[in-house]
């Protein structure tokens, strides 16, 4: 639905609206006829939950497309994500609230580990620490190349920010990264002819990257994706009448929401001290976005088990949730990753809307398979899901006459 025309319906409200995203939420079994993570997972809280509201599958993109974590958060921001495209370097900048200006170019790097043949061998050199993630970065910050400004900052664990500022850059640039191990990284190309001297900066920093990190296995090579430059878009406020809040640990996940210009809640790493923050600001804000990361983690590293973990902790929390009584609650992931494939997937992702006001669906179970029974169907769009979240919390006007 177009934001446009959501935009002309919203009015006030004091009701709250909770969007609580479990990152990679949807999985596949291990074996044929097995459960998935979700539907391992012992989640009484969510099961009760789901048995009184609405559930669903959505599709972050549209059929068959892999959603990244942006385009995955866009859409359940109720931005359509084929409209408004952002690269990753943009958000990692905007997660660390480094002070990107309109004519640089971000991209988001990783430490990541090659042979001696320069095969990847791990694209994310073993999730180093961030310490030792500050200490590298310290040194690629030493690259100088005539012509333009280079900066280098740390993010979390194995990713970094790197960001070019000069005259007349240009964002057209292709990966270095090709998401897979056992080939090598891409060289970065210019897409454009406009792009052809800041590719030609970017092959000449990793050139100087690959001499200064040869020695410090696993993280002996970089590889670069999503270069981006800052967009302007309506606001997050200015589309649903909404003043929001956004409590995640990671900076990618902050980059989108200050993006759409939702306050950011510093957190630290644990889901107690996100739904602890929730409660301190529960009276500020009419909307918040919780981010759970873990999940994510667990099924990119192919831990079916970890990845269970994490859900069966989040499901502690809905009491702690519901004793705030919102109007509207939301669960679902940005886009699913199951353990077997080890990344992110085009499968449909499990969602679960709760208000006072549904027409319960009245499942046992908030799981994949219990999903598609559900009244939302298997494959809703969820760029609807914000304009459904408005309604139940009485904060659309009635349309036309």
């Amino acid at each position: 639905m177009e934001l446009e025309f959501i935009s002309k319906l919203k009015k006030q409200s004091k009701s709250k609206i909770v969007l609580l995203v479990i990152d990679g939420l949807g999985g596949l079994p291990l074996q044929p006829n097995g459960l998935t993570e979700l539907e391992s997972a012992k989640i009484p809280n969510l099961d009760s939950l789901a048995s009184k509201g609405i559930c669903g599958l959505q599709q972050p993109v549209g059929v068959g497309i892999t959603p990244g974590s942006g385009p995955g958060h866009l859409s359940l921001f109720g931005y359509d994500p084929i409209k408004y495209q952002v690269g990753r370097g943009v958000l990692a900048a905007l997660g660390i609230n480094f002070d990107l200006r309109e004519q640089d170019v971000a991209a988001r790097g990783n430490f990541c580990s090659i042979d001696e043949n320069g095969m990847i061998l791990d694209r994310r050199a073993g999730r180093i620490s961030t310490d030792e993630n500050n200490k590298l970065c310290s040194i690629l910050q030493e690259i100088k190349i005539p012509g333009v400004n280079i900066f280098i900052e740390p993010l979390k664990e194995h990713r970094f920010l790197l960001v070019l500022r000069g005259e007349n850059l240009s964002s057209d640039i292709s990966d270095t990264d090709p998401q897979d191990i056992g080939v090598k990284p891409f060289e970065s190309n210019p897409m454009t002819p406009k792009s052809k001297k800041t590719s030609d900066y970017i092959k000449r920093f990793i050139d100087e990257s690959s001499k200064i990190l040869q020695d410090h296995y696993p993280a002996n090579m970089i590889l670069l994706r999503g270069f981006s430059q800052k967009p302007k878009w309506p606001s997050f406020q200015e589309n649903f009448g909404l003043k929001s809040a956004a409590i995640a640990s990671y900076p990618m996940y902050r980059g989108i929401s200050r993006l759409l210009g939702m306050n950011i809640i510093e957190v630290g790493n644990t889901i107690d001290k996100e739904f602890i923050e929730l409660e301190k600001y529960w009276n500020e804000f009419d909307f918040f976005y919780i981010h759970i990361k873990g999940s994510d983690s667990a099924g990119e590293d192919g831990d079916f088990n970890r990845k269970v973990n994490v859900i069966e902790e989040v499901d502690k929390y809905i009491p702690k949730l519901l004793d705030l009584n919102p109007n509207v609650i939301i669960v679902t992931g940005d886009h699913s990753t199951p353990a077997l494939l080890k990344y992110h997937s085009w499968h449909p992702v499990p969602v679960l809307f709760w208000s006072k006001y549904c027409r319960s669906d009245k499942l046992n179970h908030f799981g994949e398979r219990d999903c598609v029974k559900g009244s939302l169907g298997p494959h809703f769009p969820a760029i609807d899901l914000m304009p459904l979240a408005l309604a139940h919390a009485k904060r659309l006007k009635k349309f036309g006459a």
